[in-house]
C-alpha cells in the first residue's frame, strides 16, 4: 500500500498544532495536523470541572480572534477554552486528522521521515512534535498502594464529589494545587496542603492583572537560566481571580504542611521547609510590587496607588509549628491527591533529537536531528513559551526556519553552472 505523504506532519491537534497550523498555512506549506483524541483533549478529560483559565481573556488567546461571549477581563471556563480552540482551528482552516496515534517516528531511508499510526505510516520531510508539557501525569512513589488510601493525580480530580469521605492531602502549592485545595475547602472537607517552593503573583495589582505586569516588565520573554525548567506559580481566576495567600487558607482551617517526604511505618514524613516555602513566596509577591513600582514612577502612569497589596498577615500556627509527620489513619485522610505536575513522554520517537538525559536537544524548538521540530515546551524560547500566545510566536519562529531550509533545498544553480 502506498505510503501517505506530506511536506510537514505536525502530531499534535492541542494550542500548539493549531497554531504551527496557521502559520504554515500563511506561508502556503503543505501540512497535516495528526491528533489521537480530538482537538483540545487536555482540556476537555485532564482537567477538573470548576477549572478556568488562569489569565484573563483579553491576553491568553491566539491573537487574531478573541474569545467569544466573555468579557475581556473574565477568566474562560475550560469549556470555553476548549469551544475556542475548535473554532479557531475551523477559523483558520487546520487539515487537522483525529483519531490518529502516532506510535513511532524514524528516519526515512528515502529522506524525510516516516511516522508510523494506527491508521498507517505517513512519510514527511518535516515533523514538528506539538504534544505538549502534559503528556504524563507524575506520581511520586512515596505511598504504597497497600495503605488503602485513594492517591490520584491533579488530571484525574474532576470534583469533590468524586472522593470518598473524609479528609483530603494535596501534594503541591502550584495553581493546580492551591484552587484545587481551596475548592475542597469551600465543600467542606477537611484539607491537608503539602508546600513546595512557589512563585506568587498578585492577581492584580495598581489596576492591571499580574500578567500585564509580566509583559511591560518584559518577564513574559525572560529566558530560563540553566536548569531552571519549570517554575511552580500560585496563581488563580477562581471566582474572578485573587491573589493566592496561603495564610488565607489557613485561616479557613486549612493545615500547610512541609514538602512530602517520605513515609514510613504509616507515617508520612514533612521536609522542614513550610516557613521557608512560604517567606519564598511572599518575597516573589513583594519584589514584583517593588518591579510595578518602578515602572509606573519611570513612566509616570497614573495608576492608584495599592500600599495593602503589601500587608502580609501573621504566619499561621501550622507554620510556626509545623507537623513533622503525619499518621494517616488517625488523621482521617482518605484521598491523597498529587498535584505534582507532568512529564514528558517521547519513548516513540527513534531520531537523535535529544540530549544523554532524554529530553529535547535543541534550540528555540529546533533540535539538533535536522527536520524535526518541537513546539509548546515550558520555556521553549521563554517565560511564556507553554501559554495559548507564547506558544503562537514559537509557531511562528519554527515556521519561519522550515520556509528558511526549504529555500535551501529548492537552490540548485551551482548544479546548473556544473552541467
Amino acid at each position: 500500500m502506498a505510503m501517505e505523504q506530506t511536506e510537514v506532519l505536525v502530531i499534535g491537534g492541542g494550542q500548539a498544532g493549531i497554531a504551527m497550523s496557521e502559520h504554515l498555512g500563511k506561508r502556503s506549506i503543505p501540512h497535516l495536523v495528526v491528533e489521537k483524541d480530538r482537538i483540545a483533549e487536555r482540556w476537555r478529560t485532564q482537567r477538573w470541572d470548576s477549572l478556568v483559565a488562569n489569565g484573563p481573556a483579553w491576553h491568553d488567546r491566539f491573537p487574531n480572534m478573541t474569545f467569544k461571549g466573555y468579557s475581556p477581563d473574565a477568566f474562560v471556563p475550560k469549556d470555553g477554552v476548549t469551544d475556542y480552540l475548535v473554532d479557531y482551528a475551523d477559523m483558520i482552516g487546520a487539515p487537522i486528522r483525529t483519531g490518529v496515534e502516532v506510535t513511532g517516528l524514524w528516519r526515512n531511508d528515502g529522506g524525510g521521515f516516516v511516522a508510523k499510526s494506527n491508521m498507517g505510516e505517513l512519510l514527511a520531510k518535516y515533523v514538528v512534535v506539538a504534544t505538549g508539557p502534559f503528556q504524563k501525569p507524575v506520581y511520586p512513589q512515596i505511598v504504597p498502594e497497600t495503605v488503602g488510601l485513594t492517591q490520584l493525580h491533579s488530571a484525574d480530580y474532576r470534583n469533590p464529589e468524586q472522593l470518598p469521605d473524609g479528609a483530603v492531602l494535596v501534594v503541591g502549592a502550584g495553581s493546580s494545587g492551591v484552587q484545587i485545595a481551596a475548592e475542597l475547602q469551600k465543600a467542606g472537607r477537611k484539607v491537608y496542603l503539602s508546600v513546595g517552593p512557589h512563585d506568587r503573583p498578585p492577581r492584580r495589582y495598581r489596576g492591571r492583572d499580574f500578567v500585564w505586569w509580566l509583559g511591560v516588565l518584559n518577564l513574559w520573554d525572560m529566558e530560563s537560566s540553566p536548569g531552571v525548567e519549570h517554575t511552580t506559580i500560585a496563581v488563580s481566576g477562581a471566582d474572578g481571580g485573587e491573589t493566592v495567600d496561603l495564610r488565607n487558607l489557613a485561616a479557613g482551617g486549612m493545615t500547610l504542611l512541609g514538602r512530602t517526604d517520605r513515609f514510613d511505618g504509616g507515617q508520612l514524613h514533612f521536609a522542614d521547609d513550610l516557613s521557608r516555602n512560604i517567606e519564598g513566596g511572599d518575597a516573589n509577591l513583594l519584589s514584583l510590587l517593588d518591579a510595578a513600582d518602578g515602572f509606573v514612577t519611570r513612566n509616570r502612569l497614573s495608576l492608584p496607588e495599592e500600599p495593602q497589596a503589601r500587608h502580609l498577615g501573621p504566619m499561621p500556627d501550622c507554620v510556626t509549628n509545623p507537623i513533622q509527620s503525619l499518621d494517616l489513619g488517625r488523621s482521617g485522610i482518605t484521598t491523597i491527591l498529587w498535584a505534582t505536575g507532568f512529564e514528558q513522554d517521547y519513548s516513540w520517537i527513534n531520531v537523535d533529537a535529544f540530549d544523554n538525559t532524554g529530553r529535547p536537544a535543541h534550540r528555540r524548538g529546533v533540535s539538533s536531528e535536522p527536520g524535526v521540530y518541537f513546539l509548546g515546551l515550558p520555556w521553549q524560547s521563554r517565560r511564556g513559551s507553554s501559554f495559548i500566545w507564547g506558544v503562537w510566536h514559537d509557531a511562528k519562529f519554527l515556521a519561519d526556519h522550515i520556509t528558511k531550509q526549504r529555500g535551501y533545498l529548492a537552490y540548485d544553480g551551482m548544479a546548473e553552472r556544473i552541467l
